[in-house]
């Protein structure tokens, strides 16, 4: 055989292939395993102190709205509209930020250029 030459087996770096492989499938399993557990959560916000309460899903699916009767003003329409958006805006950004800060978790920050 010549010097250096392929004994059969294994070549170099075929276990740190098969690791990397088995990690990339456990990372898999346990995306999805997150996606589930986050498309289950809701995300509350609330503006006009209070007088307006959003929630929405991990989704991002408006679920409920809650107005208390001293919101609604008919002289001040627009008051109230500004409070449904800043309170559904602020319920999709939780959502969103609980989203990053998992996937983040499970990335190591690493930076996958999208595939999540």
């Amino acid at each position: 055989m010549a010097k250096g030459g392929y004994r059969g087996g294994m070549p170099m770096g075929g276990m740190n292939q098969m690791q990397m492989m088995k990690q990339a499938q456990k990372m898999q399993q346990e995306m999805l395993r997150m996606q589930e557990e986050m498309e289950s959560k809701t995300y509350e916000a609330s503006s006009g102190g209070g007088a307006v309460t959003a929630v929405v899903s991990g989704q991002h699916e408006l679920k409920s709205i809650s107005i208390l009767p001293d919101a609604v003003d008919p002289e001040d329409v627009e008051m109230l509209q500004d409070m449904i958006l800043a309170a559904v805006n602020e319920a999709m950004r939780k959502a969103s930020d609980d989203q990053a800060a998992s996937v983040s978790r499970l990335t190591g920050g690493l930076n996958l250029g999208g595939l999540f």
